[in-house]
C-alpha cells in the first residue's frame, strides 16, 4: 500500500532534509528524512523509505512537506499519523495520512511548490521568533521590490540564481508567483513555481534585498536574469526566514485541500 504523509517541522536543528547515511544506518549528522524514516519504520515493524515533494536545507522550515512511502504493515490513516508523531522529536509532526494510489509520488505528481520568505526590516535583530525571521537593518522599499520581482515571472532560464552545486540538469523554471508585502516591521515573500532550483529562492530574495536598500534599480534583476551568471545576483538570503509551504497536486488526488489547486 501507498500512502502519503503531510509533514510538518521546525528545521532549526537540523541538517537539512535528506538523508546523509546509507538507508537504515546509523550515525552522521541528523537530518529530516533520517529522522522520519527512523519513526515510520517503528510503526510499520520494517524498513522504510520516503520520497518527498521538495527537498529543504539545512535550517529550513515546512508546514506542509509531502512525502510518500509504501508498507505492507496493515496501519489506518489514524495509526501512522499518531504513531508516528509519537516518535518524532517536538520539532516534527505529521499532520495528515491518505491512501494513494501506487503511480502518486510526491516529487513527480506535484504541479507546483510554494515558499514563504519573512524578514524583520528593523535596526535591532528580533529575540522573539528569531528561528522564524531573517533581519534586514537597511530601510526597505517594499513596492520596489515588488516590481522588480514582476520581471521575473514565467518561465525562464534562472541560471543566476541558483547554487553551483545544484544538480538539476537544467536550469529552465516556470515561476508563478512572487509577491512582495509588508506588515508593520514584518516583510514577506511569496513565492510559487512548478519547481525550484537550489537556493532559488533564497538567491532571488538576496537580489531583490539590494533593489530594496536602493544599492540596485529595479531593472537590475532583468540584468541578472538575462546575464546567467551567480556571481551577478545578490547574497543568498538567511536560511531561517525560509518555510516550506508545500506542493500542490491536481484534485483528483484523494488529498486535503491545503495541496490541491483551487480549480
Amino acid at each position: 500500500m501507498r500512502y502519503a504523509l503531510g509533514v510538518e517541522y521546525d528545521g532549526s536543528e537540523f541538517h537539512g532534509w535528506q538523508r546523509l547515511t546509507a538507508h537504515g544506518e546509523s550515525g552522521g549528522p541528523a537530518t529530516l528524512q533520517a529522522t522520519l524514516e527512523e519513526a515510520l519504520s517503528g510503526v510499520a515493524a520494517h524498513p522504510v523509505e520516503t520520497i518527498c515533494a521538495g527537498r529543504t536545507d539545512a535550517g529550513v522550515h515546512a508546514e506542509c512537506q509531502v512525502v510518500h512511502f509504501d508498507s505492507d504493515a496493515s496501519r489506518t490513516p489514524r495509526a501512522w499519523v499518531l504513531g508516528t508523531t509519537s516518535r518524532l522529536p517536538p520539532s516534527m509532526r505529521i499532520r495528515w495520512c491518505a491512501p494513494v494510489d501506487d503511480d502518486f509520488s510526491a516529487r513527480f505528481s506535484a504541479r507546483a511548490r510554494r515558499y514563504r520568505y519573512r524578514l524583520l526590516n528593523h535596526q535591532v535583530r528580533p529575540a522573539l521568533g528569531r528561528q522564524w525571521l531573517a533581519w534586514e537593518r537597511r530601510p526597505l522599499d517594499v513596492d520596489a521590490m515588488h516590481r522588480a520581482a514582476q520581471q521575473l515571472l514565467g518561465e525562464r532560464d534562472f541560471e543566476a540564481f541558483r547554487t553551483v552545486h545544484c544538480q538539476a540538469a537544467h536550469a529552465r523554471r516556470e515561476l508563478q508567483r512572487l509577491d512582495v508585502t509588508r506588515d508593520g516591521d514584518i516583510v514577506s515573500f511569496t513565492v510559487q513555481a512548478n519547481a525550484f532550483l537550489h537556493h532559488q529562492v533564497r538567491n532571488m530574495v538576496g537580489s531583490l534585498l539590494e533593489v530594496g536598500a536602493g544599492e540596485r534599480p529595479e531593472a537590475w534583476i532583468v540584468d541578472v536574469l538575462e546575464g546567467r551568471d551567480r556571481t551577478l545576483a545578490g547574497p543568498t538570503a538567511p536560511a531561517q526566514g525560509l518555510v516550506f509551504v508545500g506542493p500542490r497536486y491536481p484534485r483528483d488526488w484523494p488529498l486535503p485541500d491545503e495541496v490541491r489547486f483551487d480549480v
